[in-house]
């Protein structure tokens, strides 16, 4: 958290902030594990008078493509959020990142729990070349999908939430794919038929693209949960079928969800519906 859909709230937000075009003055970085890589101080010196040329999503990074040639990944990791400010507006205590803009403005990086990570570098396949494919590219067919998923002997969630092999799922949208499918998250991927493959790859777009529609999850309302470039939060916890929805009646049976752990993450299915 966030996934897919939350961070593709927050590129597009940014867009239609204007981000895209604007200069950056300087940088300040209060946290300095905040920044991957490079130093800190090559960050800053770096960073320094590019112009942000474009704002685009890979996985689960926000991704700013610099003027100079450089590249910044922003991985919001689980409380990391984007906020567009005045200079002379109050900063939450838990900012890490500032980028000065022109005009006044500050693109200020906001994360309570420090996991988030900045990356700035002129190589930016090092970071996403070995990334899965974008399961909502036109190009990203049922075929390939069932490719991905065929060549291995695994569970299907710890499969799913694999960058290498999909790229953006994380634990929301998986659980609600596999129950959108009828799978159980400890099939293993080998034993699952092609029209269930077919049914899995329908699922997990579904579910993404009902996320991005709806502006992403929130699920309380801390000071931790995902809220969006303008401070929205997202509308998709009313849609969810599964997730966090413990005892609640199954939307298809009316058995009530449970929850287990697989692959150590807390997991929620019917257990009517998908069966291993």
């Amino acid at each position: 958290m966030p996934e897919l859909p939350e961070v593709e709230t927050v590129v597009r937000d940014l867009h239609a902030a204007g981000l895209a075009g604007r200069t950056i003055d300087h940088a300040e970085v209060g946290w300095h594990r905040t920044v991957g890589q490079p130093s800190v101080t090559l960050f800053c010196r770096r960073i320094a008078g590019a112009r942000i040329d474009d704002i685009t999503r890979r996985a689960k990074y926000i991704v700013l493509s610099l003027s100079s040639g450089d590249t910044v990944f922003i991985h919001l990791r689980m409380t990391g959020r984007l906020e567009l400010s005045t200079n002379a507006s109050p900063r939450s205590p838990h900012t890490h990142v500032v980028l000065h803009l022109d005009q006044g403005e500050q693109l200020r990086y906001v994360d309570p729990r420090k996991f988030g990570r900045w990356v700035l570098t002129d190589t930016p396949d090092d970071i996403t070349g070995a990334l899965g494919p974008e399961p909502l590219d036109a190009a990203f067919k049922a075929s390939h999908f069932a490719e991905r998923i065929e060549g291995h002997r695994r569970m299907l969630k710890p499969l799913l939430l694999d960058q290498h092999v999909i790229a953006g799922l994380g634990n929301i949208y998986v659980d609600e794919a596999l129950w959108d499918a009828g799978l159980h998250p400890c099939r293993l991927s080998n034993t699952v038929a092609k029209d269930e493959l077919n049914a899995l790859y329908r699922g997990v777009r579904k579910v993404l693209r009902r996320g991005i529609r709806a502006m992403g999850t929130s699920l309380g309302n801390a000071d931790t949960n995902f809220y969006s470039v303008s401070g929205r939060r997202g509308r998709n916890k009313d849609g969810l079928r599964v997730f966090r929805r413990t005892g609640d009646p199954c939307p298809k049976c009316k058995t009530p969800i449970q929850r287990l752990m697989v692959g150590q993450r807390s997991t929620h299915i019917c257990p009517t519906c998908q069966v291993v």
